[in-house]
């Protein structure tokens, strides 16, 4: 087979590839409150929501992205608020926050201080600020940020530094948040 012809049939099997790898799962769709993140499932035959219900969920994040790539947790924030609204949960009926601490705190860090550490932009930058667009809450442990030497000059706009990520979970609590377990 000549060259040419092998270039042709491995750039072909390299579309393919990345093709399948960004495309969604099979069965998922975009929700329709965050469309460009945490896409989602239908669930016939699901548990009943009340429809006054109402949801003050904490995340804690401990686990950073690979380089580039989105944090799995805050786009399951994004899944979080997309099948609610879609299941007929009112957007006003849903407040979520962010504890972010250990390694992920890079994940919420501007790309001046990203791009060191990382070689190259941060992909959740666009996640944090669709995130905050719809009123969700995202504090940074303090103490980890001081351990990584973030400040709070390196956050992503509309991040919050607190104390550390045990005083930012005390007070979710205080305010009638429940942590999602994930």
């Amino acid at each position: 087979m000549p060259l040419f012809y092998k270039l042709i049939a491995g750039l072909l099997v390299s579309f393919l590839m990345l093709s399948e790898a960004v495309a969604q799962p099979a069965g998922f769709h975009a929700g329709s409150f965050i469309p460009e993140f945490g896409p989602i499932a239908d669930v016939p035959g699901m548990q009943a929501i009340p429809p006054d219900a109402t949801f003050k969920v904490s995340f804690d994040v401990n686990d950073a992205a690979a380089a580039g790539e989105l944090n799995r947790s805050l786009v399951s924030g994004a899944r979080f608020l997309n099948m609610h609204v879609e299941a007929g949960v009112k957007p006003e009926n849903i407040r979520l926050a962010f504890v972010i601490h250990g390694q992920a705190v890079r994940d919420v860090t501007v790309d001046t201080h990203y791009q060191p550490l990382m070689a190259g932009k941060n992909a959740n930058a666009a996640l944090v600020a669709a995130l905050r667009s719809k009123g969700v809450e995202v504090y940074v442990c303090g103490q980890s940020a001081a351990y990584y030497g973030v400040s709070k000059g390196d956050l992503l706009p509309g991040v919050v530094m607190s104390l550390s990520a045990m005083t930012a979970h005390a007070l979710l609590q205080n305010e009638g948040y429940t942590l999602n377990p994930f």
